[in-house]
């Protein structure tokens, strides 16, 4: 189900103090917000003195508010000298301000005037889940929850060093100190875990010392006498959880498309050495090699999975595509927006219907009739639809060649060279040519190289289809209609380099290599669809295009995580740490949404592998698991005897 997402709204009391008409309470003390998060939450939590000289340190926060803890964390953490590698922050918020208030509520402190204006430049859409940003050059990762507390936290997958338990009162706001809040808090630490907050009621006393948090009452900040601190005192489980993790320091990346240079970057931006291997003598020239594609969310009513999986991997690439942006090679992009227009009369109406229950942000997505559709295509369309003004275009090959320069000296290309196989030697895998000589060595392999993945053994439990993919081009004047992405049953782009890319077939192994004339036609038939006598003005269309073969899962869903032994289940419902190949993971399954999910899902391996919180919610991420494949003809079995 949805969650409507339902901004703050910005209002103070005659001292200036930033205050909440819907709660009836103040965002903070009017003693002095600073002192506030330095007593109670920094200095209830011994902080900076505990994360000093760690390679990382989690805080996980209740009731992000006006930011103003994060801040001073952050800010705390920059002044340190034998500050940790990366600092988490997770945070959840029901209700987020929008980042017009944001810049009145940080005038008001102008210590903070460089670090508020970064985290204003990242800040995301009033949209539910999980918004993941990276700041300070990716060494302070903060991660947002928007949504209901108790929801948000059940999903978040965390091992938090500290809580920062804050949010209105008890009294005004129960919900956030509920019993299930404090065992739900308790289960997302690690490990002598610690604890601060500036309430000592005793109902919120009462929960976490339920939860297992060993409490005391201390001197609290300015008026108000006491606070309240605490440690967790019982000891996590070691069942694979991602505090256990052992952080490689080495991988091998098979494939260098957009799921293999996305996976690279992201663990080369973590320290770790990336052996990247692919056949071809540069990267994004397979299936990540047409000369545009589209990123868009996909949105559904009921909000499912691959809804939620393509909005957050369209918020989170199109912040990914802007840093990459500042670097020396940036990636070919265009925010240029995109239609989706309706099918019929009745895809129309769900497309309507469902704007008008979610209430998304105008600025995200919102619905546009029939005029307005023709004015944003440039040309008379039959039907309104959905308008995502940010998303837009992508040229593939070129954000691979982007990810693999991010990486700088983290990531070592081993062009035109073809694994044949991969061997184990002690701890380590190799990958070896089809001469026998070894490629590269490394703790960890991540196999990200499409439809290839089905020439190894190791990849034999996955049910990975080939999906053929013909994109038609055609030539278009810089400036003609449609300047914006158009979708429907296809899509098509905007004139890039004086082409026109319009797609694309979709055909499950079919093993063609060649542009077929049948194939062009489909495409132009999408294409008089959407723009109703468009291609008759072209008139002779040469056979002109790109055919790639794409992996798709049969779920729709991508592959993430650790392979599985084929022979792994034996009849159960689960696959167990010790049923997978140690040290393996695949990135596949993308299918057409390759731009969509790259940067996101490498992100949620990297930090699986590293132990850190993860940017998206536990039901998702179960629900990419490789091994989800092997389970189901169990959970089958089960549901038919009953």
């Amino acid at each position: 189900m949805y969650e409507i997402i339902r901004p703050a709204q910005a209002s103070f009391r005659p001292d200036g103090t930033p205050y909440s008409a819907a709660y009836d309470d103040v965002y903070h003390t009017a003693d002095g917000a600073l002192g506030q998060a330095a007593h109670v939450f920094l200095g209830g939590n011994q902080l900076p003195r505990r994360w000093r000289r760690r390679r990382g340190f989690t805080v996980l926060e209740t009731g992000f508010g006006i930011g103003l803890n994060f801040l001073a964390c952050w800010a705390a953490w920059r002044a340190d000298p034998q500050r940790c590698d990366r600092l988490h922050f997770v945070s959840v918020e029901k209700h987020p301000f929008v980042v017009e208030d944001l810049v009145r509520l940080h005038a008001r402190f102008p210590e903070f005037a460089d670090l508020s204006a970064a985290l204003r430049g990242h800040w995301p859409p009033a949209l539910p889940g999980i918004h993941r940003l990276h700041l300070d050059d990716g060494r302070v990762t903060l991660s947002l929850l928007f949504g209901d507390v108790a929801t948000a936290l059940a999903r978040l997958v965390c091992a938090a060093d500290a809580l920062f338990l804050d949010g209105f009162s008890p009294a005004r706001n129960p919900e956030m100190w509920s019993p299930r809040v404090c065992h739900l808090l308790a289960s997302l630490c690690a490990d002598d875990a610690t604890l601060a907050t500036w309430s000592v009621a005793a109902s919120v006393r009462d929960g976490l010392s339920r939860a297992g948090f060993a409490l005391q009452r201390t001197a609290g900040f300015a008026a108000k006498r006491e606070m309240l601190v605490g440690r967790l005192e019982r000891q996590r489980r070691a069942d694979g959880d991602i505090a256990t993790v052992d952080v490689p320091t080495s991988a091998i990346v098979v494939g260098a498309g957009l799921a293999g240079s996305a996976i690279a970057e992201r663990l080369a931006s973590r320290g770790c050495r990336v052996e990247l291997i692919d056949q071809a003598p540069a990267p994004g020239l397979g299936a990540s090699g047409n000369l545009a594609g589209v990123l868009r969310p996909l949105p559904s009513l009921d909000d499912n999975r691959l809804a939620r999986l393509t909005r957050a991997g369209t918020l989170y690439g199109l912040r990914h595509l802007a840093a990459l942006s500042d670097r020396e090679t940036p990636p070919r992009w265009g925010g240029c927006g995109v239609l989706h227009l309706g099918r019929d009369v009745e895809h129309e109406r769900r497309q309507r219907e469902l704007v008008l229950q979610q209430l998304p942000p105008a600025d995200y997505l919102r619905f546009v009739d029939r005029d307005e559709a023709t004015s944003l295509a440039g040309w008379p369309v039959a039907a309104g639809g959905w308008w995502f003004p940010r998303a837009g275009w992508v040229m593939p090959p070129s954000l691979c060649i982007a990810n693999v320069a991010a990486g700088r000296d983290g990531v070592r290309a081993r062009f035109g060279r073809h694994l044949a196989r991969l061997a184990r030697n002690g701890n380590d895998w190799l990958a070896v040519d089809r001469h026998g000589d070894t490629i590269a060595t490394a703790q960890i392999v991540v196999l990200a190289n499409g439809v290839g993945l089905r020439e190894l053994p190791e990849a034999n439990a996955l049910p990975l289809r080939s999906a053929r993919g013909q994109v038609t081009h055609l030539p278009a004047l810089a400036g003609a209609a449609p300047g914006v992405v158009v979708c429907g049953f296809g899509y098509v782009s905007p004139p890039i380099d004086g082409i026109r890319s319009v797609g694309a077939s979709f055909h499950v192994e079919d093993p063609e290599p060649a542009l077929r004339a049948g194939d062009q036609q489909d495409n132009l038939g999408r294409l008089d669809f959407m723009l109703p006598g468009y291609s008759e003005g072209l008139g002779p269309l040469p056979l002109q295009g790109r055919v790639g073969f794409r992996p798709a899962s049969p779920d729709r869903l991508p592959m993430v995580g650790a392979l599985p032994l084929a022979e792994a289940t034996g009849g159960s419902t689960s696959v167990a740490a010790g049923d997978r190949n140690p040290g393996l993971f695949a990135v596949s399954g993308f299918g057409a949404r390759g731009l969509v999910w790259s940067a996101l899902v490498a992100e949620l391996l990297a930090s699986r592998l590293c132990g850190e919180p993860l940017p998206l919610e536990r039901d998702i991420v179960d629900a990419l698991d490789p091994a989800r494949f092997l389970a189901r003809p169990a959970r089958l079995r089960r549901s038919k005897r009953t």
